[in-house]
């Protein structure tokens, strides 16, 4: 259970795992985050926000959102409600072809390290079926070879976001965290892979000739 910090409310931000694979409200966090643009949208074509939380904290909220108008806009609103109903699929599905892809490059020879918490080795904890219902479908790797897996994907996109139906692969060094100090960013062999739902097969093949 989540313990709040006396007069601090504990804010988690559940974009990754979604409330299908974890809810941090019945353990006991004040307000969950949900960045509606990833999973919950689904497609990639919608940009929105969710806060969950308690009465008390949904109402100070709603004050603030009266205030500076952030409000969302009818389209949004419809393509969010397109996108939960197939949320659980989703994710599931996703998740099961993270797996298979993580296990497989945690066998590839030029893949120094592979990030996956449904490895037995990156959950020493055992949060996953403990705390969360699974792993999710976001995986990390590192190797000497990555600018070269960038430029010769061929199935696989290079972007930034993460959650939707399509498979992509970022380099955190040279995109999200450039400008981040040198003794925080991320290394520049460290790249981050959002499984879609794709054929992990595909997936796999795609890796394999570009780490050849």
């Amino acid at each position: 259970m989540i313990r709040q910090a006396g007069d601090v409310a504990v804010v988690v931000d559940n974009t990754f795992a979604t409330p299908v694979l974890q809810q941090p409200r019945r353990q006991g966090a004040a307000m969950v985050l949900h960045s509606a643009t990833k999973y919950l949208g689904g497609h990639g074509d919608v940009m929105g926000g969710v806060v969950a939380g308690t009465t008390e904290w949904v109402a100070r909220l709603r004050q603030v959102r009266a205030i500076t108008g952030a409000l969302l806009y009818p389209l949004a609103a419809y393509e969010l409600h397109r996108g939960l109903q197939t949320l659980p699929i989703r994710v599931r599905a996703q998740q099961a072809g993270a797996a298979k892809v993580a296990d497989w490059l945690s066998t590839h020879p030029a893949v120094d390290n592979a990030y996956y918490p449904g490895l037995a080795e990156c959950d020493p904890q055992g949060l996953v079926g403990r705390q969360q219902a699974g792993p999710g479908a976001v995986l990390a790797f590192t190797t000497s070879a990555a600018e070269q897996v960038l430029s010769r994907l061929r199935l696989i996109t290079h972007a930034v976001s993460l959650g939707g139906v399509d498979t992509l692969i970022q380099h955190p060094a040279g995109l999200t965290h450039r400008l981040v100090a040198d003794e925080a960013r991320p290394g520049r062999n460290l790249l981050r892979l959002s499984i879609g739902l794709e054929d992990p097969d595909d997936l796999v093949r795609d890796l394999h000739q570009a780490l050849a």
